[in-house]
């Protein structure tokens, strides 16, 4: 299998200077060279429904250049030059994919997570100061219009809403019922702004150039990323056109060039408004001339796509897909019984580790080995990445890519400034340098602390804000993080969200909120509250009051625990590894105690190679054996634990 294995293989590749490496001058060209190697080939086939997987609309490069065309020269109609942004609303549908090459063609493309609530929408579009929003036309069982309502006359610098039709998708009697419906319904408007149908203005642009005149420089603003930040203060990481042409030539490192492997087809299940579908499932087969198959508008969350997923990669013989843990938990309660799973090559995880239980099950029911990766918005998406084909040792987030300096380094703990490259399997920071690392958040206020100035007269590292560790053999491991983001099933959840919400109660004095692990989503948000004196607060009233307030439907905490201090620091801040310590502990024991077993305290202790630990003392009746009985009740969790030896 191509791809490099170990450090060595990646002295190899470097050896040829990366300036003497091909490039594409920007994503537009990229994609040109990638639709050049095959015209007719498919580029893409949008899979609606998954309860009808074999059922799809197909592209080729041709048709798919023709798209791509059209929509940079309607932005560029609309007046959208090089520093002017397009934001897109949209499930994951062809037309969404078209917007994120063609609007980077015109201006700078900002992909909008549709699930957020309105106000923090208007939020990240006033802070990108967005110009044109491409979005959803209204459609029965979706509320994406209806949040445009709302928002639209919080932006002031909106001037073009573009609507994106699913009809036209639908299967001919289903086509006929929306269209009736719509003989009572007025043609979409929002008041003070030009809304136009996406479609209807695409047929009438010319699909064989560019009719803008525009040179596209490496260094332009290509995207920006929203990546968190609290209400009314969104982080916007923007990316350069450099940036995603070198992270995206990178992939044929790991799987090999498009003559070395021939057609590859590629599956789209995450959203593409995260970094990982944009660069994983879009730039990279199309740069490639490989074929995308796009799972349903809501990706792995659409019916049947999962519960269907070893149909789909039979019949559209499906080479690689990436996920996030709770996507291939989901996989292993699907048979794959009398299906032909052998196109499958490359399955990779992100977002949030995988347990080793999850991973050797994976495998021996596919013959598939998950490649575990590591990267972030900041970073172009991919950083490290178990080799392919290989056996990584457990645990290991895998080798740095080619061409990216990722290293441990130890930073003083009060002042943030570097101190010293870590020793091998010592714990420290995961600082990343290269041509793939942004160049600072959007907004200047949050760009304290985020780069590191080693001393070695180069360009300074991007402060991951995770705890990590190298082994001797190069592998990275992730020990824990600084960063405080909650992390559920690869969605990012900015803990501030649930704090400023739930302190807003006027009984709530203090709030923490943590991750508690899951088994399958990694982390679910939970909080930690003091009252205020003298009032009675509940945990169900805060959870209600919760689910009002917060904005991010993900970020709603599944439970809220009213506590009579919370652990503080010497300078009075909340010490949450504390309270994340004890979280560990009481899932872990009411976990086991539910299994049957009889459980002593447990103690979580730090470790300087495997961050947090659990030591577990536990019995159970005459004649159980404990070890696998706590390995089964542990199944899916990613923290580690260890036995004490009265429970051997």
């Amino acid at each position: 299998m191509p791809g490099y294995q170990s450090l060595a293989d990646l002295a190899a590749i470097e050896q040829t200077p990366l300036r003497e490496r091909p490039s594409a001058p920007n994503t537009f060209a990229m994609v040109e060279q990638g639709a050049a190697l095959n015209p007719g080939a498919l580029a893409l086939r949008f899979v609606l429904n998954g309860e009808q997987p074999t059922r799809s609309t197909d592209f080729t490069y041709a048709q798919v250049l023709d798209r791509l065309h059209q929509t940079a020269n309607l932005l560029h109609e609309l007046g959208v030059g090089a520093t002017d942004v397009v934001s897109y609303l949209l499930p994951n549908l062809p037309e969404t994919a078209f917007t994120f090459i063609g609007a980077q063609a015109a201006g700078i493309v900002n992909p909008i997570n549709p699930l957020l609530e309105p106000a923090q929408i208007a939020d990240i579009l006033n802070a990108c100061g967005t110009k044109v929003l491409v979005t959803l036309r209204a459609f029965p069982k979706t509320d994406i219009w209806q949040k445009v309502e709302a928002l639209a006359a919080l932006v002031p610098t909106l001037e073009t809403v573009l609507t994106v039709d699913l009809r036209p998708y639908l299967p001919l009697p289903q086509r006929l019922a929306v269209g009736a419906l719509r003989l009572a319904q007025a043609t979409p408007q929002l008041p003070g702004r030009r809304v136009l149908d996406f479609g209807r203005e695409l047929r009438r642009q010319p699909a064989d150039r560019l009719t803008s005149g525009r040179t596209i420089a490496s260094t332009d603003a290509a995207c920006y990323f929203h990546t968190g930040g609290t209400t009314g203060t969104p982080k916007i990481a923007p990316l350069t056109h450099r940036n995603l042409t070198f992270i995206t030539g990178l992939t044929e490192f790991m799987t090999g060039t498009a003559a070395e492997t021939g057609p590859l087809v590629y599956f789209c299940g995450l959203p593409m408004f995260h970094i990982n579908g944009a660069v994983v499932t879009i730039c990279a087969p199309w740069s490639m001339g490989h074929t995308l198959v796009l799972g349903s508008p809501a990706g792995y969350r659409g019916p049947g796509i999962v519960a269907n997923f070893w149909e789909l990669v039979e019949h559209y013989r499906i080479t690689l897909f990436s996920g996030v843990p709770t996507v291939f938990s989901r996989l292993l309660e699907v048979p794959t019984t009398g299906r032909d799973l052998s196109s499958l090559q490359y399955a990779i995880c992100g977002a949030a580790p995988l347990s080793r239980e999850l991973i050797l099950e994976f495998e021996r029911r596919t013959g598939l080995r998950i490649a575990e990766g590591y990267g972030s918005t900041e970073c172009s998406c991919i950083n490290t990445l178990t080799p392919f084909g290989g056996d990584g040792p457990a645990g290991s987030i895998g080798l740095r890519l080619p061409y990216q300096d990722v290293r441990i380094g130890v930073l003083d703990a009060q002042t943030g400034l570097y101190q010293r490259p870590a020793e091998p399997n010592e714990s420290g920071t995961i600082l990343i340098r290269g041509e793939n690392v942004f160049r600072g958040y959007l907004q200047a206020g949050h760009n304290q602390g985020v780069f590191v100035d080693v001393g070695d007269g180069q360009a300074p590292f991007f402060n991951t804000g995770d705890l990590g560790r190298q082994d001797a053999h190069g592998y990275f491991y992730i020990t824990g993080r600084q960063k405080e983001l909650i992390i559920r099933g690869g969605h990012n959840i900015d803990p501030r969200l649930i704090e400023d919400a739930l302190q807003q109660h006027p009984g709530v004095a203090l709030a923490a909120a943590i991750g508690s692990p899951d088994p399958d989503a990694g982390e679910l948000p939970v909080a930690y509250v003091t009252r205020v004196p003298g009032h009675a607060v509940t945990e169900a009233e805060l959870l209600t009051f919760a689910a009002a307030h917060i904005s991010e439907r993900a970020a709603v905490p599944k439970r809220i625990y009213l506590a009579d201090e919370l652990p503080l620091t010497a300078i009075g801040k909340i010490f949450k590894p504390a309270l994340l310590k004890q979280e560990i502990a009481r899932v872990f024991t009411q976990r086991l105690t539910q299994a049957g077993l009889q459980v002593q305290p447990i103690l979580v202790r730090d470790d300087k190679q495997l961050g947090l630990v659990a030591e577990i003392d536990a019995t159970g009746p005459t004649g159980t054996d404990v070890a696998p009985a706590v390995q089964q009740a542990l199944k899916g969790y990613t923290v580690p634990y260890v036995l004490r030896p009265a429970a051997g």
